[in-house]
């Protein structure tokens, strides 16, 4: 996405304004279309310094006299008149990141979690706040710090978050962030709940629907401290690596309400029940309607979902759309739901009639899978004619060698090894000197061979196969809350090593989570699409510094040092007017050095 400027003649008189604008792909190419018309930009009419930050954080516009430069701080009674500087020694120092961590604060302090963790930790003796240094941990997985340690030794003193807080950088090291996820992750629960109550008071979220999830994290390092690290099936395709799993539970928004932390060797399928029940003991059951994807499905998972009188729709498993081969091949019936994709309803043979079954066939995926079994049919053809021209040229006398060596290209390629057979060719001499190969595949218009199908399961008493197709495809922000938190957060790999410890971790990734897709539904709310990695961008190019202006007092200098934010550029600062954020004005002096007298 992009900004534009525009110019408007009218009664002789030129108007400007700008327009949020986004490429999208067209039949006919690339086209420019209008995302929201932003209006004209003005000089910002809210005038904010350094001590009005706090309200600025939390959304509360202030208006007051901007400090102007060489003004003395807080609690000093001397006030600068005039002063003779010497602008050939005027210098910038310390610039550091401002916009992305004010960003994040901002988000951290609207969904109210200073004021939860505040009500929740008990104080003690400690110098900094527990809720203070969790919103440290939760910024810096927000700016995508992939660690803790990271956070101490070098991220926090690039960054303005000393101002912004009030801690010290030298106050910043691992112990301190170490202990402060022993003291938040002890309140995980109360977490959830807040902001479930916070989704529902800013964005109008409903919780109709629940989608649920599950990914993987690896581990750097044995995890031997960690009862629930295993190896499994990664979705980060680091199997030489230990693991654990996640489920997660969001909106259809994709805002996230709750996750756990699994064994990483444990199936998708065994943590249904836990996490149903769970969610619903909690937060109740009325009004819900739970969307899987066909990783969780069995029968058992059905009946217990039955048993506790929940609504479902899932996905089933691709051996299912046997029972269906003759409504795939008919051509009656058939609602479009989306550009190139129909559906149906069925009754399924077998059925009782308690459900309702949505059969559904996509063009692009047909042609995509298609393409893919080609694919792999071809490679795999060219590995097996390889093995037999290697054969015809010397027979080989170990049998089993070879077939072991077919074996692992059969395995590498599962979805062609449906198809094509490989026989071994044997001599008189008991030798394998070849290979004669089979594709027996079903006549044309099979089926089978019509990719791009799946079968929907639904408890729903809703009989429109379009909305049931819709409420099953919003799994897909489960899936973009994934990416986010991999991508964007940096949920992997995990450095720790004691179960709680990681678990509390995990808890702050979810936290940072929760401000990264709360940003999106801010964006959307306001006309500016949801691209939050391109707004965090842009807004990172703020930064603040220090201005230090010597000034000659008789025969002595002194250097003024002042702080302050650069002006963003104009497209940032559209951006955050819409968003009704703005930025600290004038500067505050900090430091008033005494130079010797030269």
């Amino acid at each position: 996405m992009f900004l534009r400027k525009n110019r408007k003649r009218f009664s002789g008189e030129v108007y400007e304004y700008w327009t949020l604008c986004e490429t999208v792909r067209t039949e006919r190419g690339p086209r420019q279309r209008v995302v929201a018309s932003l209006g004209k930009l003005t000089e910002e009419d809210i005038e904010a310094g350094w001590e009005d930050l706090e309200a600025l954080l939390d959304g509360q516009p202030v208006r007051g006299k901007q400090q102007r430069l060489g003004q003395a701080a807080a609690g000093q009674e001397e006030r600068l008149g005039w002063e003779l500087a010497d602008l050939s020694s005027l210098r910038i120092e310390r610039a550091r990141e401002f916009g992305s961590v004010f960003l994040a604060l901002a988000l951290w302090r609207r969904l109210g979690l200073h004021e939860l963790l505040s009500d929740l930790i008990e104080p003690g003796r400690e110098e900094i706040a527990w809720s203070d240094v969790a919103a440290v941990l939760t910024i810096g997985k927000f700016c995508g710090q992939a660690s803790e340690l990271g956070i101490a030794e070098n991220w926090y003193a690039r960054t303005a978050l000393e101002d912004l807080c009030g801690i010290p950088v030298e106050s910043v090291n691992d112990d301190r962030l170490y202990r402060a996820l022993d003291k938040v992750g002890a309140h995980k629960d109360r977490l959830c709940e807040h902001l479930m109550e916070r989704y529902r008071d800013w964005f109008g979220v409903r919780f109709e629907f629940l989608l649920y999830d599950v990914t993987s994290t690896y581990f750097e390092g044995q995890a031997l401290r960690n009862e629930k690290a295993a190896r499994g099936y990664s979705r980060d395709s680091r199997g030489d690596c230990k693991q654990v799993c996640i489920g997660l539970v969001c909106t259809p928004e994709g805002l996230p309400l709750n996750y756990e932390v699994f064994a990483g060797n444990r199936t998708d399928v065994t943590t249904v029940e836990e996490i149903v029940a769970k969610m619903e003991d909690r937060f109740g059951q009325a009004e819900r309607i739970w969307v899987m994807d066909r990783g969780m499905v069995s029968e058992k998972n059905i009946a217990f979902l039955r048993e506790r009188q929940a609504r479902y729709i899932v996905g089933t498993p691709k051996s299912q759309l046997r029972a269906f081969e003759a409504e795939l091949t008919e051509n009656e019936n058939w609602i479009d739901v989306q550009n190139g994709v129909e559906a149906r309803l069925v009754e399924h043979p077998d059925g009782d009639g308690s459900e309702r079954f949505v059969l559904c066939r996509s063009n692009a995926r047909a042609a995509k899978e298609r393409a893919m079994l080609a694919r792999q049919m071809d490679r795999l053809s060219d590995e097996l004619l390889k093995v037999n021209r290697a054969l015809r040229r010397r027979a080989q006398l170990d049998a089993g060698k070879v077939e072991r060596r077919i074996g692992r290209w059969l395995g590498k390629y599962p979805a062609a090894a449906k198809w094509i057979e490989a026989e071994l060719i044997r001599d008189g001499e008991d030798r394998a000197c070849g290979l004669r190969l089979f594709c027996p595949l079903p006549e044309q218009g099979h089926p089978l061979l019509a990719k791009g199908a799946y079968l929907l399961r639904t408890n729903c008493t809703e009989t429109d196969p379009a909305k049931i197709w819709r409420w099953y495809i919003q799994l897909t922000q489960a899936e973009a809350a994934f990416r986010s938190a991999k991508s964007d957060i940096g949920l992997r790999p995990v450095f720790h090593q004691k179960t709680e410890r990681v678990e509390a971790h995990l808890l702050i990734c979810f936290l940072s989570l929760a401000l990264w897709r709360s940003l999106e539904m801010w964006m959307a709310g306001k006309g500016l699409g949801t691209r939050a990695a391109k707004l965090v961008e842009a807004v990172a190019t703020i930064r603040s510094m220090d201005v230090v202006v010597p000034v000659k007092r008789g025969e002595r200098t002194i250097n003024l040092r002042l702080r302050t934010v650069a002006k963003p550029d104009e497209d940032v600062a559209i951006l955050l007017a819409h968003l009704g954020l703005h930025l600290p004005k004038g500067s505050k002096l900090v430091q008033n050095v005494v130079e010797k007298k030269r």
